[in-house]
Parts: structure tokens; sequence; C-alpha cells
């Protein structure tokens, strides 16, 4: 017997003879539990394809199907529905006839309650046209993501944001500037372009006689638009309200967060942080892609043999990956990359971050907050209780954390973390400055990796004449110099927009610490022991593996230069 009634659709399928009733049973009962169409999960089945389906239905009822693959998204009437109506009920309007007729593309020809909707708020008569509901889904995302939803419609409330009830009345007190419409448009389309343009970085910052916004994209700012001075408080206001800040506190900094529903399938997060400065308040907003997180190892640039060092480190049973690196050079992402390896249902993963920057199912998240009491040495103890096969630190910023995360890597737990060191090598002593024992590192500590990121050449790169000398002095080795490979350097095209990069590539220091390091460390020696020692056991310096992408055309030596010490 059914649990719920079927659905138009599923009936008629079942009465045709397409289903049989267990089956639409089942299926009905999973989308409702997934909160997704019925149509969407017949097709994920693949007991009918979305396009069997969209022939069944229009056969069945009469209407005229139309293949979306080969209607040109021009003729779409923007603005004769909004978002919410369109992705809620899935429906898109194609078509308007003068001012008398919709005509509308529709999955699910059965749902009567969509084509009232649409005709209640289009004010026309509505014709539905069948469609795929695969190509609808697509056509959908493309449309809201081009339209760029109002942000006050696309906010989602973040659980990890705490927000007291003074801070609601406030923000009810000052709706009337907040909610100023050019503002709120202004703002929208500025974060929008950040989003096309690959930025990672908006900043928003006010001065004595002007008001400037940057973006920063490869490593590198640029001013995109100098808006008027006047509207720099309402800029601030807004995206405090929307980040779930406290809109009346413009004496201290500020962090917040906010996420951006661009469609079904993809939300941008933004991590937001609030600065004091003479002339009023800055504002940098962080461009958080979940999807970064699950690229694969292959897509972050490791070579071969750093990458079979990282991922043998990865899948020991206990001990402590070390990541480091200055701010802005992808150690979340290499963590991230390391536990999406790792989540599988059978082993527990938590973190603790400031804030965490990408969400990801199947790990457990806690964010510190260090007023509330909740510190990286808190929230470690706590995981210590729950059973935890790995753990991953956000920062070890001081002897308590690290003297935890030593401990646990030492009873059985894998342990990853970052801290702000110029290379692999300067970690260790690093740790031994703030304190912690030399016997505890070495047995602890199983590996440790030093990253950049430089700005990747566009495919207008062309040969760099470059002088024997200047490559001998950069790190080349004579034999190296063999005549086997070409230098290329940065051109400038309209795909790159004249800057002769798009993208970046990682370049890393991978090195697992072997016994001889371990003696090292317990003689206490020093960074440059321990850099010695790893150059003996062929680990290679961020400048090697830099010059190693420039051999394979990948980035320029300038740029290699730059972000790299020798």
């Amino acid at each position: 017997m059914s649990a719920a009634p079927l659905s138009g659709l599923a009936r008629l399928l079942v009465q045709h003879g397409r289903l049989n009733e267990a089956d639409a049973d089942a299926l009905q009962a999973a989308a409702i539990a997934s909160k997704i169409s019925f149509i969407e999960q017949l097709s994920k089945s693949k007991k009918l394809t979305a396009a069997e389906i969209a022939e069944f239905s229009s056969q069945t009822f009469g209407f005229p199907l139309l293949d979306l693959a080969q209607y040109d998204p021009s003729y779409i009437q923007a603005g004769a529905l909004d978002n919410k109506l369109m992705t809620s009920q899935r429906i898109v309007p194609l078509y308007k006839r003068g001012n008398t007729k919709l005509f509308i593309g529709i999955s699910d020809i059965t749902n009567l309650q969509a084509i009232e909707e649409v005709r209640f708020q289009s004010g026309l008569q509505v014709e539905p046209i069948v469609v795929e509901d695969d190509k609808l889904a697509v056509l959908l995302d493309r449309l809201i993501e081009a339209s760029g939803a109002k942000l006050k419609d696309l906010m989602v409330d973040e659980a990890s944001l705490e927000m007291n009830s003074g801070q609601e009345e406030a923000a009810d007190a000052t709706n009337a500037d907040v909610d100023d419409a050019p503002v709120v448009k202004y703002i929208q389309k500025v974060l929008m372009d950040a989003i096309q343009e690959g930025a990672s970085d908006v900043h928003f910052e006010p001065y004595e006689k002007f008001y400037r916004i940057r973006y920063r994209k490869d490593g590198v700012l640029r001013e995109i638009a100098q808006p008027p001075l006047a509207i720099k408080e309402k800029i601030a206001s807004r995206i405090k309200v929307i980040s779930k800040l406290d809109i009346s506190e413009k004496r201290i900094p500020q962090d917040g967060r906010m996420k951006l529903v661009l469609s079904k399938n993809r939300a941008i997060d933004f991590r937001v942080s609030t600065l004091p400065t003479l002339h009023g308040e800055k504002i940098c907003m962080r461009i958080l892609d979940p999807s970064s997180a699950t690229l694969g190892i292959d897509a972050l640039g490791y070579e071969p043999d750093q990458k079979e060092a990282l991922l043998n480190a990865v899948h020991r049973p206990y001990g402590m990956v070390l990541v480091t690196g200055p701010t802005g050079s992808g150690k979340t992402v290499s963590l991230y990359t390391c536990l999406n390896i790792l989540n599988e249902p059978g082993i527990n993963i938590s973190t603790a971050e400031d804030p965490a920057e990408i969400n990801m199912a199947g790990i457990n998240q806690v964010n510190v907050n260090d007023k509330a009491g909740l510190t990286f040495a808190s929230a470690l103890k706590a995981f210590l209780r729950q059973d935890p096969d790995v753990i991953m630190v956000g920062e070890i910023r001081d002897l308590e954390t690290a003297d935890i995360a030593i401990k646990a890597a030492q009873t059985g737990h894998m342990v990853f973390s970052t801290l702000h060191t110029n290379d692999a090598p300067g970690t260790l002593t690093r740790l031994m400055n703030m304190g912690v024992a030399p016997f505890n590192i070495a047995s602890s500590v199983i590996l440790i990796t030093a990253q950049r990121l430089a700005r990747r050449l566009c495919s207008c790169k062309a040969p760099a004449d470059i002088p024997r000398e200047a490559l001998l002095q950069a790190g080349f080795k004579e034999d190296e110099l063999d005549g086997s490979w070409t230098p290329y350097r940065a051109v400038g095209c309209d795909i790159c927009k004249g800057s002769g990069y798009k993208g970046r590539v990682g370049i890393y220091q991978v090195m697992p610490i072997s016994d001889e390091m371990n003696r090292i460390i317990m003689q206490q020696g020093n960074a440059i022991d321990i850099a010695d020692q790893a150059r003996r056991e062929g680990v290679r310096d961020l400048r090697a593996s830099g010059l190693w992408k420039v051999r394979q055309g990948m980035t320029s030596l300038e740029e290699v230069m730059a972000c790299t010490n020798e």
C-alpha cells in the first residue's frame, strides 16, 4: 500500500505501464526525502530518461515538445517571472506574445499549481510547452547566474554565525538606509562581476577624498571602480547586515560570512572582515568556492614524487602533517583536498577553524569563538572525547594548541594543521621556538609541505630570450641548460586582459621527516641543518620547484623569482 498518494505524473506512468507501482512509491518517497522533484528522482534512477519522460508527457497530454538545446536563450522573457518562482516550480518563460499570452517551458505538465502561480504573477494567459528536465535545469542555472538575483533574496543564514537580539533591533532601526535599492544593486553587481572574473578577494576601501573597490585576481590587486564617497556608509552597512554583523559597531574589527546562492547547484561563500580606518570602515570579502576543494590532488600542481610523498603521509594511521605558507597561498585548499581523500563513511573527521572556509559534507566543522571561550585548544580537547580518526586544526598559534595537537598525533590520530613560516625546514624550528620539546616534534611530525601560488602563463605566451648567465643565477644547473626546453614570457591578449597570465599554479616543497632529520631535531639543530639534510635526500626547495614549472612552460622566470627566495 502506498505511503502517500502518487503525484499526477507518477500515477499516469503507472497507469500506462511505464512504471510499476512499487517503484513509483519508492521514487516519490525518495524525492520527498531529498527535497527534489519526482522527475529529477526518476531521471536519477535511470528507469526513464528525461527525454523519455518529456516525450511521454507530450504524447499523453497533447502539449508541444521543445528541445531546449536548440532554443536561443536570447528569446527568454527577462523579468517576466521572478527567480524564486522559476527555481521552486522549475519553469522558464520562453516567449511572450503581445500583452496577453506567455509560453512557458515546464517538465512536469501535471504541476497545475506552477501554471496557476505563473498566471497569477504574470497576469497573462499561460501556454505550457513540455521540455526535458535536465536541459531545463541547465538553462535555469544559466539564467539565474546571469541575472544576478538580488542579494537580499539570495542570502542564506549560516548557523556558524551568532546574532543577538540587539543586533536585530539595530538592523531594523536602520532598515531605510541599508535597503537603499541603488546600493543593493551596486553591491550585487560588484560581487557577481568578481565571481565571473575569478577574483579571490574584493576590497572596499574608504579614503579622505575618494572611495575605491579593488579585486584580487591571480594574486594581484586591481582597481575596478571608484563609487561616490557619499555612499561609503551605506555600502558598509549593507554588507554588514547581509553578513550578520553589528552595524552599530564601527570602532572595532568584525568578522562574518555570507552565502550567495547562484543556482540550485552552485553557491559561493564569502568571508567578510571589517577594519576601522581613519576615513571609515575598510571591508575585505574573501570569495570561497567550495568546488575548489573537490578538484582533486592532481589539479593542485604537485609533481609526481611530491604527490606520492604526500599521499603516503595522508594514508598513515597517525602522525602530523603541516602545511605552511603566507596568507592566500592555498593552504586551506590543500588541507581540504587531503581531508576529501580521507572523507569516507568509516572515518570520523573533525576540524577547528577560524572560521570554517569551505563547507564539506561528512566532516564535523567547528568555528573557533575566542569571546565565548571556544579556542583552538578547547576545541581540540573536545575532539579527543569525540572518538576522532582525523583532526584538522586551522592554525597552530600557541604552545597550548601545539601541545594538544602533538599529543593527539602521538596517540593514534591523524592531525593536519597550518603554520605561517617561509619554508618547510623553518617550520620545525618555529615549533621549537614556541616551546615544543624536540622529542615531541620528532615523534609526531611526519611531513611538512610549504607552498606558494605563482601566476600561470596564458596561452598567448611567447619564448623568452633569457641569457644563460641569468638562468644560472636564478638557480638552474649547468646540465639543465641543455636546450631541450624553452623558457616563456608573458605577452597579453583579450583572454587574459593584457596581463599575460590566467589562473595560478602551485609551487611546493614537500618534505617527509626522515630518521636523520629526527636526529637533527633531537640535537636541537637549526633550520639550515634541516634544509641541508633535506637537499641531500632529494627534497626540492620552493625555488627549485618553481624552476621546474618554468621548464614545463607553466609560468615565467620572473614570476618564480618574485614568489620564492634563493
